[in-house]
């Protein structure tokens, strides 16, 4: 069976989150086609190229892809997609926004955020906030699907699959690109960090958070926040992990001041090793913390900062 792989990717840098689509995908068929549409993408299709167990890579080079907008990118993904038994996109802003429709013009079910493969039809997603996990099978032809990419290892590279290109243009005046604003920072982004340590109501207000700054530089670590912390103003909603915000699985996740509510747990169980900071002894948070510390956050950070 052949699977078509949708590439996350900037428009400069092929993400993480394509090499460990590329994991789940090769547990559904053994034919793995990866599709990097975009402008001036090259050089990405030539990343693409080396993760292993890619057969080949398509590339749709035009200026109606320049910035993924929902609609030509859907219609893209939906004429390719016909041809094969799996259609993958990460369960990013990006594969949210056009996956659905891909599946509506293949006129099949979504099944959105697997976490697991079971065999070529049959995938488990968690529902209600990860409080409960699904398995789900299905008969449709074609199986349309978003990816948790956190849940999967990355793909390994060192291959060299063959690279070809697309003449399918789907050109749509029926939206436009107006501008983006972007947050640039010199730290990892959330989704790809391997260490996050972040703040939640315990932290009292967003000058606070200063207090993370120092220990994240040590560590090479983003920054996250509840979002309890978000809607408290304390922090940009950028910086939200859960079940609305960004969900990570770092090698170690830091939960400082974070009381651990379902919905934050949802972000960032899957984590290797999480580490909780909280005064309060009985917060949930320690229900999934590999090591806990019960004390007073602004007595901690300064010690553990000096300690590293």
């Amino acid at each position: 069976m052949a699977v078509l792989i949708y590439a996350e990717h900037d428009n400069q840098h092929l993400k993480p989150d394509t090499h460990k689509l590329v994991t789940a995908a090769s547990q559904m068929g053994d034919e793995l086609h990866v599709l990097v549409a975009g402008e001036g993408v090259d050089a990405i299709a030539k990343q693409a190229a080396t993760i292993a167990g890619v057969s080949k890579v398509i590339v749709a080079d035009n200026a109606a892809y320049a910035h993924q907008l929902a609609e030509p990118v859907s219609a893209l993904v939906a004429d390719l997609g016909k041809d094969y038994s799996h259609v993958l996109a990460a369960a990013t802003t990006t594969g949210k926004n056009f996956m659905p429709r891909v599946a509506a013009m293949l006129d099949v079910a979504q099944i959105s955020d697997i976490i697991r493969v079971d065999s070529a039809d049959t995938f488990v997603r968690p529902i209600y906030a990860g409080n409960a996990i699904a398995t789900v099978q299905s008969e449709d032809a074609i199986k349309v699907l978003t990816v948790r990419s956190a849940a999967f290892d990355a793909a390994a590279e060192g291959n060299s699959a063959s690279i070809e290109n697309s003449d399918v243009v789907k050109a749509m005046d029926i939206s436009g690109f107006v501008g983006e604003e972007l947050t640039e920072s010199e730290r990892p982004e959330l989704t790809a960090a391997d260490v996050i340590i972040s703040g939640g109501r315990g932290m009292q207000n967003g000058e606070n958070f200063a207090l993370l700054e120092g220990i994240a530089d040590k560590l090479g670590a983003a920054i996250g926040a509840s979002r309890a912390a978000v809607d408290a103003g304390f922090v940009p909603n950028d910086m939200q992990v859960g079940q609305t915000g960004k969900i990570v699985a770092p090698q170690l996740y830091i939960a400082v001041g974070i009381s651990g509510a379902i919905q934050h747990l949802a972000g960032m169980k899957d984590s290797k090793i999480i580490v909780a900071i909280n005064k309060d002894e009985e917060a949930p948070i320690f229900q999934v913390a590999d090591y806990g510390l019960v004390g007073d956050l602004f007595d901690i950070l300064p010690q553990l900062e000096a300690a590293l």
